[in-house]
């Protein structure tokens, strides 16, 4: 994991000008040693660093690390939303969840540059790198139950995809229940976790990740190759800062919606852009059974509906795989 020094190094290096090793150990107040060892810890983690002897270090791929003077100053007038920004933490989700144990979250957003700890849909963990993701959380709170909030994963990606829709990112889809895809790979995954009274108010901590610029030796680490936003982008700039804005901007857009009216009014907009809708595909349920049929949509509580040996049948679990 990058200490604080090493954070500290990157800020100044992500202009991706040449910094002498000797005005960075200055900065800092370490020695040179200290700089070029640290340095070459996060050349380790898949930082493209370059060093020109006598002239200093630079980051052959500029970083622009996230800053909470950028989004805010992105956001502009669609404010209302206290941000946060840390250099590391175990889990942006877990953080927002213990603080809501002691105060109201509604409306915070905690982003990192990199978690320890990440968590994605069933456990599993969620692989972040310094520079090359985009992870944080949103809390929300809603008048209604838990019950009410089971179709929330699918609103919340389809407020992402309409925001990289929006930053001229194209050919990004969704994938029942919470996965962002593109050319048929993983780009990035929402965990909504819930809290509160079964008949209300609840509170919804949604965590979202997506995959922006991963080094290749990260990428071939992750589960069924994942796909970063530079590869589907076909050159389209990316600006994490501004990417963020315009993700919490379309979400509030989309949970004020669904606070008033529910999944059913977004429902015609997500299967437009579901990879797998009409198609024929497997679902491996939670107790390793496995159901084959053709997706015919989602219903209005989010749950996935196949049609099946003349049967209609309705899934809210599982995974979900292309008929092989």
């Amino acid at each position: 994991m990058l200490s604080a020094l090493g954070f500290s190094l990157l800020r100044r290096l992500a202009d991706g000008e040449l910094h002498s090793g000797e005005a960075l150990a200055q900065a800092n107040g370490v020695s040179r040693a200290r700089v070029s060892q640290v340095l070459k810890d996060a050349g380790a983690r898949g930082l493209k660093l370059e060093r020109t002897r006598g002239q200093g270090y630079r980051l052959r791929d500029a970083v622009p690390f996230l800053t909470r003077e950028s989004i805010v100053r992105a956001l502009g007038a669609r404010g209302g939303l206290a941000i946060e920004v840390v250099d590391v933490i175990d889990s942006t989700n877990s953080e927002l969840l213990r603080r809501a144990a002691a105060s109201d979250v509604h409306r915070q957003v905690l982003a990192a540059e990199y978690q320890t700890a990440g968590r994605g849909r069933r456990g599993r963990a969620w692989t972040s790198v310094v520079g090359g993701s985009l992870t944080f959380s949103l809390g929300w709170r809603f008048e209604q139950g838990a019950g009410y909030l089971t179709a929330l994963p699918l609103a919340v990606g389809l407020a992402v995809v309409a925001a990289l829709e929006a930053e001229s990112f194209r050919g990004i889809e969704l994938k029942w229940p919470n996965d962002v895809v593109a050319r048929g790979r993983k780009l990035g995954g929402i965990l909504v976790e819930v809290s509160g009274d079964a008949l209300g108010p609840s509170l919804a901590v949604i965590g979202i990740g997506l995959n922006v610029r991963l080094p290749a030796l990260v990428q071939n680490e992750i589960e069924r190759g994942a796909i970063d936003l530079a590869q589907a982008s076909s050159g389209t700039p990316i600006d994490r800062n501004t990417l963020l804005a315009r993700i919490l901007s379309k979400s509030t857009d989309v949970l004020e919606a669904y606070a008033d009216a529910g999944f059913a009014p977004l429902r015609a907009a997500w299967q437009r852009r579901h990879a797998f809708h009409r198609k024929a595909v497997q679902v491996l349920l939670p107790d390793g059974g496995k159901v084959r049929g053709d997706v015919t949509g989602v219903d209005a509580d989010g749950a996935l509906v196949l049609a099946s040996g003349g049967r209609r049948l309705r899934f809210v679990n599982g995974e979900v795989s292309l008929r092989p």
